[in-house]
């Protein structure tokens, strides 16, 4: 490292902002007024910025200078995107990053809090070829016993997921060709699941979130696809998965009237929160109707709507996460820790945390407030020191009637 550099400068830091904000080490060398070649040298470990560069360099990516002398955080595992495209490797990148920044943010947290204990289905495949469609049903079903969700429409799945222990995030990422991603974090030992928020769409999140969540139950311990065709499988596991838990087989199966007709199938995405498309793919996997029939209905959907939407998208709103967004207004309002304060302790900027906390535009500026919800971390007995943290317990979230 040279001489009169910045001590304790984290070569890791610099390539996780480089993903998450989408820039080139030369485009970055120009903002910062630097060469690319000291852009490279910082980023490879062998050099760090002088005081002045860093500030320079900490203003353009709109972080904390502190943040860069930060130790890096053990990545979470290597997430299961939806696209595989070569064109998107800089937006898996930085959805990576994005993932990495929430669990840094969660972390942060856990320090006051108590999350609720996860309650997944436990399974460990191995290989996807492994997995058979009943067992993808037997998961299903075991994940709505396990919250006792009972076998009807469930009425807010974002509220279900987080009360099982699993950290959601939604935002808009500038990629709507990734709906989302997931991934275990070995050191909030738990699951999170990032949501682009980009569609707006209620029903198509809805269906995104259950995706993600059989990704996190099947495939948690199959390493990430590289060749296409093991990606396609496991997507198509994940996508039975969704079906099977949003319309379970029984219920679901005796409220579809025969012949299945468009407008029927409008009814029920309303009562089960689920779109049509992904209705007659459900009614396929249970054989109510073949290849043929299923087909004619995706034609139709597509003659009378257009391939994009459906009637009624707009009818009902996305499901936004809850449990970061709470635990931050808890401690301004038990005076935890001030509200200015709150991003000097994370490091990120005020609008990053308020997009990976689902907080308002404008919280850390005092101009809005959140809901309380938790209380703060019951004390273990020992001699834990938490920054300005005091005793309590975490009240459980309340899942969604039915």
């Amino acid at each position: 490292m040279s001489r009169g550099g910045v001590q304790g400068f984290q070569s890791d830091r610099l390539k996780q902002v480089l993903a998450a904000r989408r820039l080139t080490q030369v485009q970055l060398a120009s903002l910062v007024g630097v060469s690319p070649a000291t852009i490279s040298k910082w980023r490879a470990g062998s050099q760090a910025p002088e005081r002045s560069a860093l500030d320079r360099l900490a203003s353009v990516v709109n972080v904390s200078p502190e943040w860069f002398t930060r130790g890096s955080l053990t990545a979470v595992s290597l997430p299961l995107f939806r696209s595989n495209a070569s064109a998107h490797v800089a937006a898996r990148a930085m959805l990576e990053a994005r993932m990495e920044w929430a669990q840094d943010l969660a972390y942060s947290l856990s320090e006051f809090v108590d999350y609720p204990q996860v309650n997944l289905p436990k399974r460990e495949f191995r290989d996807p070829d492994e997995i058979t469609s009943e067992d993808i049903e037997l998961a299903a079903k075991e994940c709505r016993d396990l919250w006792r969700l009972g076998s009807t429409a469930i009425q807010d799945l974002a509220l279900a997921v987080e009360g099982a222990g699993v950290v959601l995030v939604r935002e808009e990422t500038g990629v709507s060709q990734i709906e989302g991603l997931s991934a275990w974090s070995e050191v909030l030992e738990r699951p999170m699941i990032l949501l682009s928020a980009d569609k707006d769409n209620g029903y198509r999140s809805r269906f995104d979130l259950a995706h993600e969540l059989g990704h996190l139950i099947l495939h948690r311990y199959i390493s990430r696809a590289t060749d296409r065709e093991r990606h396609n499988q496991m997507e198509k596991q994940a996508h039975r998965f969704a079906g099977a838990f949003l319309l379970p087989a029984e219920t679901f199966a005796s409220d579809v009237r025969t012949p299945v007709t468009l407008d029927d199938l409008l009814l029920l995405k309303r009562r089960w929160g689920v779109s049509v498309a992904a209705i007659v793919m459900r009614l396929r996997a249970l054989e109510i109707l073949d290849d043929d029939s299923a087909q004619l209905l995706f034609k139709r959907r597509s003659a009378r709507w257009g391939g994009k939407s459906e009637p009624g998208d707009a009818d009902r709103a996305p499901e936004w996460p809850r449990l970061l967004s709470r635990t931050i207004g808890l401690l301004v309002e038990q005076n935890v820790m001030p509200l200015d304060a709150i991003p000097r302790h994370i490091g990120l900027s005020s609008h990053d945390i308020e997009k990976l906390a689902g907080l308002p535009e404008g919280y850390f500026q005092g101009k809005t407030k959140i809901v309380e919800l938790a209380r703060l971390r019951a004390s273990s007995g020992k001699n834990e020191t938490h920054r300005g943290s005091k005793s309590g317990t975490l009240l459980p979230f309340k899942l969604p009637a039915n």
